[in-house]
């Protein structure tokens, strides 16, 4: 199997995988859906994912040791959803135009919550990316701004190596 990896260029990703897994684990949580009235659909699943996503991403910005690591992470969640599509139905032809706009969609998220997270607050973020513009109940948005602002906590008092090990704080 390794003769395979070196000769179609699967690349070692170490913890990432690791890492992605609970990154998705954590998107994916109930509590998202039931309190915080995010869709519970294939689009809402993945606007929550790229939220957390973000969210470690941005924790490990500009931290030396973590550029390899997260390019690595980049890289499974873009094999994920390539999968994600190829297992709704979406064909080889049009399926890199679909990753093109997915990675937009995520490169647009990181500067909304960058800018959020620096001053602006999430909410407006939070609608146009987690809610697509449809504003929920303010119940919903404050109980999504508050786990993802604890979340954001949580990250900066974990040490950049036990991110880049694979391990997400609780």
């Amino acid at each position: 199997m390794g003769l395979l990896k070196r000769l179609f260029g699967a690349s070692d990703r170490g913890t990432a995988p690791q890492l992605y897994a609970g990154i998705v684990a954590r998107g994916r949580a109930p509590h998202w859906y039931t309190e915080g009235g995010v869709p519970d659909t294939i689009d809402g699943r993945f606007d929550m994912i790229a939220a957390v996503l973000s969210l470690v991403l941005l924790r490990l910005e500009g931290e030396a040791e973590a550029k390899a690591p997260s390019t690595a992470l980049a890289e499974c969640f873009i094999d994920d959803m390539d999968g994600q599509l190829r297992e709704i139905g979406i064909g080889d032809v049009v399926v890199g135009k679909h990753m093109g706009r997915m990675m937009g969609m995520v490169g647009g998220r990181l500067g909304a919550y960058r800018a959020g997270l620096a001053g602006e607050g999430l909410r407006a973020a939070l609608v146009r990316n987690l809610y697509r513009g449809q504003a929920p109940a303010d119940a919903a948005l404050a109980h999504v701004e508050t786990e993802l602002l604890a979340l954001r906590d949580s990250l900066a008092a974990t040490p950049t190596a036990t991110i880049i090990a694979g391990e997400l704080p609780q």
